[in-house]
């Protein structure tokens, strides 16, 4: 294995171009952060017709032996600055632990790149402010955050059933995201190598602005288990289902939120919950709650859209019959070609780079979603209820 110290670099040019013209033109990629997500999002773009994979960058040198594999051409840098000055790279897929988002993607536009952001959009309210002015300096680039539920089939026709007046007075959403594993397999947790030493990952860059500490490997690779780097599964998993629910409904920053929860089960150091239960209270009179755990998979996933007139519960729709008596069950009929979701919003990015279109989770839609996450990790930690100011985009007590 090569180290860092003698990992071949280069770099080349200075900003790439602002837009890929025509249907048929190839799309030039370059990915920051090629992990297991990471490496899922190149293998799933190179499944697109019309793209390359050009280069990789991480700071683990393990990670970008093995993102060889997947494009043997591609270039290789420890530092992302490098891929970014490549002028051939039209745009960036970015997968990098989520304290990173901002540091990575604030660059990119500058550079002139379209970017596949990997969810949560932002790590903190500050992170996500800087990153959608970084956007709003280059608004003609191709942003999208990457909740794939955002390019459901099933969404239009969901939004047709608002806007037809099936569900009346919503006045909540019900959510939940649950999990189990063997005893002996922790949710989350991955085997540290010996490999993962000083020698061959630049630890400085992957603290970024997170506070300094001596080289640990198991933090490296287990990063999600630490608050530093992490929002837990309100980053994870909850954002996915906020982001279809603000997309359908167009909710905004909710007003308040209360969190609680801890780790109940998983007893391997890890510090953000894996037991929890979320109230958001919303401006638009509506409470979303949203509750997870990791030690029983009885409940699964699901969400349930709660009005007076009816209840849109997964893909069906079920009138209240104290109200719409006479209203039949509906399900919805568009379930797409069979295309996984996350091939299809990946496509919908690319398509959009090429057409310019607003893609199916731009920025404001990845800042809505970023800051109620952020809400529910600080209200968890600090033990309160926290609302938000809007007037000067803080949260408060």
């Amino acid at each position: 294995m090569n180290s860092r110290r003698t990992f071949l670099t280069s770099a080349a040019g200075a900003a790439g171009s602002m837009a890929v013209q025509g249907a048929n033109d190839r799309i030039r990629i370059g990915v920051i952060g090629p992990g297991s997500q990471g490496s899922f999002l190149t293998r799933t773009a190179l499944k697109c017709a019309g793209t390359e994979i050009v280069a990789f960058a991480d700071v683990y040198t393990k990670r970008l032996e093995d993102a060889k594999k997947l494009a043997p051409s591609a270039k290789t840098y420890l530092d992302h600055r490098y891929l970014l000055d490549d002028n051939s790279i039209d745009a960036v897929i970015i997968a990098t632990p989520q304290h990173l988002h901002c540091q990575h993607f604030v660059a990119a536009p500058e550079a002139g790149k379209h970017i596949y952001q990997e969810k949560t959009m932002a790590f903190t309210v500050e992170h996500a402010k800087k990153m959608r002015a970084a956007y709003q300096k280059h608004p003609k680039l191709i942003v999208q955050i990457g909740h794939q539920g955002c390019s459901s089939a099933r969404i239009p026709e969901t939004i047709g059933w608002l806007k037809a007046d099936y569900l009346g007075k919503i006045t909540e959403v019900h959510a939940h995201q649950y999990r189990n594993t063997p005893h002996n397999r922790p949710q989350w947790s991955r085997a540290v190598s010996p490999d993962v030493n000083p020698e061959n990952v630049i630890w400085k860059a992957f603290l970024g602005e997170a506070p300094e500490r001596p080289f640990e490997a198991n933090r490296y690779v287990n990063w999600r288990f630490f608050w530093d780097y992490s929002g837990g599964n309100y980053y994870e998993n909850m954002c996915h289902q906020l982001a279809s629910v603000y997309k359908i409904l167009n909710l905004q920053i909710p007003k308040a939120v209360t969190s609680t929860g801890g780790v109940f089960y998983w007893k391997d150091g890890r510090e953000v919950p894996d037991t929890m239960c979320t109230s958001m209270e919303h401006t638009e009179e509506l409470l979303l709650n949203w509750t997870s755990g990791f030690g029983n998979n009885q409940l699964d996933e699901g969400t349930s859209v709660l009005g007076t007139d009816g209840s849109i519960v997964g893909s069906r729709y079920i009138p209240q019959k104290v109200n719409r008596p006479d209203a039949a069950e509906l399900t919805v009929q568009s379930k797409g070609d069979g295309t996984p979701p996350h091939q299809v919003h990946v496509q919908n990015f690319l398509d959009c780079v090429r057409s310019g279109k607003e893609p199916n989770c731009p920025v404001e839609l990845g800042f809505r979603v970023s800051i109620a996450c952020r809400m529910a990790v600080d209200s968890l930690r600090q033990r309160r209820t926290l609302t938000w100011d809007a007037a000067r985009e803080q949260i408060v007590s």
